[in-house]
């Protein structure tokens, strides 16, 4: 699947992309509210601009991926891979982090988390 069709099924009604290969895809501005991606492949993915609220990625790999300014409202990252993420500007309020990996993470303050 690439981000297009991703972007056509879910405006078709589906919400199920759980384990979906999106290793550098161009999803900056996607409304993708309330998707399941989790266990998705989204390392190095530009998600800057996208809306994300409580959407499920949980054990989801978005090592490098780019979510600043990123909508991440009540969104499911347990034990999310995030290594090296940007999430400049994002809003993680209500978000669920429990388990996620954030080492070099740009947090939302724009400091990186150790």
């Amino acid at each position: 699947m690439d981000e297009q069709e991703l972007i056509e099924k879910y405006n078709a009604g589906e919400r199920e992309f759980s384990k979906a290969y999106l290793v550098r895809a161009k999803l900056s501005g996607a409304i993708l509210v309330e998707a399941n991606l989790s266990e998705a492949n989204l390392n190095e993915a530009d998600l800057s601009g996208a809306n994300l609220r409580r959407a499920c990625l949980d054990l989801a790999y978005l090592n490098g991926a780019n979510l600043a300014d990123a909508n991440l409202e009540g969104t499911f990252l347990y034990g999310a891979y995030l290594s090296g993420a940007n999430l400049t500007g994002a809003n993680l309020e209500g978000a669920h982090l429990y388990g996620a990996d954030l080492g070099g993470t740009t947090m939302p303050d724009g400091t990186v988390h150790e």
